[in-house]
């Protein structure tokens, strides 16, 4: 590996392990208001009248009427208000605020807020839904031939559930209106994101809007979008009252009304001839929750992957994203294409077994290679690492040796075996780049000799910024400590694009890295310079769009990181208690940046995906989401996973910094395949949904008796 990718400790371990770093609950109260949010009890109604009670001096409660702009909260679209104008849609809909000096008396006098509603029938299951929020598709090669011609056809629905962030730190935000300026911070992962919401809902001009990024406890997603929602109601309490506005959940309060990850429900139809699939047809159906969010998104990035990481010639997949009286699902961590690829792995691997072969021989057999046009008809422009990855892990964990031993098991304790193959597209769908986001960065060199990086990529736990600083100093020759690189804030930095889709160190780290060959080309002793880079849009890519004659048509992502998992399972029959006894993961991400970071980002992602796939079952009865607490929604620790091995394969991306794509979602997409092909090779029995708990192993051994 390069000399950059030698670690170094980040930037902010310190101020964290020491307890110095401040988070937006660690800021002085003195003189704040404490808000509380007025939620929906039911899943769908008209809200006819709120009764409030007699408030002391100092007390104020607002609602859709008190927001001076719009009623709005932008994300992609612009549906989910700040406030609910008149219908709930989900349980936690916010009808109001209340807010005050004394938080404990805030709580008491929200809870004597009596709402009267007219209740409406209301949608839980998907598959009744016939509100559509999206509808997307497309196609390549002659599907009905295909199928005509086939020597068999195979088709299985399966389907994934909700999964929850449990982020370590809860949803918060401050907003302080003084002086005709709204300083809004907290935890977020997206500040102009959170700029462009609050602008609109407060009619405040931009330069009057100020946003800044707090110390933040992780993300992985769920402080994408969120934080624009209690941004804007903190700031409408703070516009009013003219004092800052504080607004923190508790973690019943964060689990309840934030969004999750889709569930998902998809049907695929594979033609095989001759021991080889010649064509796919899925549908895929996403559960939106309440409103939009980023379902528009995160289905376009699900139905792009929906093949997996395999050459299909003659390829048919449509998909729909619906509504649902439930929480609102957006933005987590793989961005739709955990479903997908958990579903695309498992029809694999039912269909190797059903022929009387290796799944992973049959999923080499038909994986994608350099040269070959990609599901949307682009290409795979960059080697293809996987085979020489599925090779590394398989002499690792000797896969090959265990998935023979472990046939035809009878006894209490049963093992079993199963390795995943995925891909991540880095960076924003299409031309999102180029025409949405169109990301600047800028380095300030001081008198001193001193560099400072300015740019909106925000650290939520994955170090980017030690990784953008190495950068800087790698290419400037300067020590570490002659960079600086503040918690951004919209007044000091330029909009570079959201922490979001694998992009910060591709996408934001190759204009840094840029600009700091600039400066270091053009360096004054003793004088302030400024460098300003702005994004440029690879001229190898095939134009894309979603809607040629076919659909979905060209590269929806420059390059792609890839990842292969497999994960040992014992099943004790007797409790179907799962013990995960070995788990392997193999990740190309180009040049790792810090090897330390990036092997921390992959174990945790692995461990993250492992708990999708085999603990984290979220219940939401009648739009109610019962284990609302971190004692009833389990969550895997180290504990459960203690025998873990990370390793690389590098293939370097010419457009990355150093040769880097993007890292941060890539381990959260093939843990749960291989956890769920595992315990299925240990039952005995195919599997075709996500999470499967000891519960389910119960009932499987049941049905097999």
């Amino acid at each position: 590996m390069k000399t950059i990718s030698n670690s170094v400790p980040k930037r902010d371990h310190f101020v964290k392990i020491t307890g110095k770093a401040q988070f937006v609950s660690d800021f002085p109260t003195d003189g704040m208001l404490f808000a509380r949010i007025l939620r929906s009890n039911v899943p769908h109604g008209r809200v006819l009248k709120v009764t409030l009670p007699t408030l002391p001096e100092g007390y104020a409660y607002f609602d859709k009427d008190s927001v001076p702009a719009k009623n709005e909260v932008h994300m992609v679209g612009n549906e989910t208000p700040v406030f609910v104008e008149e219908f709930v849609h989900y349980i936690g809909d916010p009808i109001g605020m209340l807010v005050g000096p004394d938080e404990r008396m805030v709580g008491q006098l929200l809870s004597q807020i009596e709402v009267e509603y007219e209740e409406l029938e209301p949608i839980f299951d998907v598959m009744q839904s016939d509100v559509i929020f999206y509808d997307f598709g497309y196609e390549k090669g002659d599907i009905a031939k295909a199928f005509a011609e086939a020597d068999k056809v195979y088709e299985e629905k399966l389907e994934t559930g909700l999964q929850e962030h449990a982020y370590l730190e809860t949803q918060g935000i401050i907003a302080d209106y003084k002086d005709g300026i709204m300083h809004v911070h907290g935890s977020m992962q997206c500040p102009y994101y959170v700029h462009s919401s609050v602008t609109g809902c407060t009619g405040l001009p931009a330069d009057k809007v100020h946003i800044e990024q707090d110390a933040t406890g992780g993300g992985f997603g769920g402080k994408e979008d969120y934080p624009s929602v209690i941004a804007n109601q903190a700031a409408v309490g703070s516009y009013h009252t003219g004092k800052p506005v504080r607004i923190v959940f508790e973690r019943q309060e964060d689990i309840l009304s934030t969004s999750k990850r889709h569930p998902c429900y998809c049907t695929y139809k594979v033609a095989v001839k001759d021991g080889e699939i010649t064509a796919m047809d899925i549908d895929v159906i996403y559960d939106g929750g309440g409103y939009h969010t980023l379902s528009m998104v995160v289905l376009q990035r699900g139905l792009i992957g929906a093949c997996g990481a395999y050459n299909i010639p003659n390829l048919k997949v449509h998909g729909q994203a619906r509504k649902t009286n439930t929480v609102p699902n957006g933005a987590f961590r793989g961005f739709g294409g955990p479903q997908t690829f958990f579903s695309c792995e498992m029809v694999m691997t039912h269909i190797a077994k059903d022929l009387g072969v290796d799944s992973v021989d049959f999923k080499l057999k038909h994986l994608a290679k350099q040269g070959d046009p990609t599901s949307t008809s682009g290409m795979y422009h960059w080697p293809v690492s996987l085979p020489a990855m599925v090779d590394q892990v398989a002499k690792a964990s000797d896969y090959y040796k265990k998935q023979a031993e472990y046939k035809n098991q009878t006894g209490r304790y049963r093992r079993g075996v199963g390795m995943s193959m995925i891909y991540h597209g880095a960076g924003f769908t299409g031309n999102g780049e180029r025409d949405l986001i169109a990301g600047v960065a800028k380095l300030h060199k001081t008198a001193d000799g001193k560099v400072e990086i300015l740019v909106s990529a925000s650290d939520i736990g994955q170090g980017i910024r030690t990784t953008l600083s190495k950068i800087a100093a790698e290419e400037l020759g300067i020590p570490m400590e002659d960079i600086i690189y503040a918690y951004p804030n919209t007044a000091r930095v330029p909009d570079s694009g959201p922490t979001v889709a694998s992009r910060s160190t591709m996408n934001v780290g190759i204009l840094v890295e840029r600009a700091a060959k600039r400066l270091k080309a053009e360096w004054k002793d003793g004088e302030d310079q400024l460098i300003e880079e702005h994004y440029e849009h690879p001229d190898f890519l095939i134009p894309f769009t979603l809607d040629s004659p076919t659909g979905f048509n060209g590269d929806a992502y420059p390059c792609y990181p890839y990842a292969v998992n497999c994960v040992e399972v014992e099943i004790d029959t007797l409790t179907g208690y799962i013990k995960v006894i070995g788990a392997w993961g193999s990740y190309d991400v180009g040049t790792p940046m810090d090897i330390n970071i990036v092997t921390g980002q992959m174990e945790g992602g692995f461990l993250q995906a492992l708990g999708y796939g085999m603990m984290e079952k979220m219940t939401a009865d009648k739009g109610w989401i019962r284990n609302n607490t971190l004692s009833d929604y389990i969550i895997p620790t180290a504990v459960d996973v203690d025998n873990m091995h990370v390793m690389f394969h590098v293939e370097e991306y010419a457009f990355g910094p150093q040769g880097a794509k993007g890292a941060g979602e890539l381990p959260n997409v093939a843990g749960a395949p291989a956890v769920v092909e595992a315990i299925q090779n240990a039952l005995d029995v195919p599997i075709s949904k996500t999470p499967f708990l000891p519960e389910d192993v119960m009932n499987v051994l049941r049905e097999v008796k």
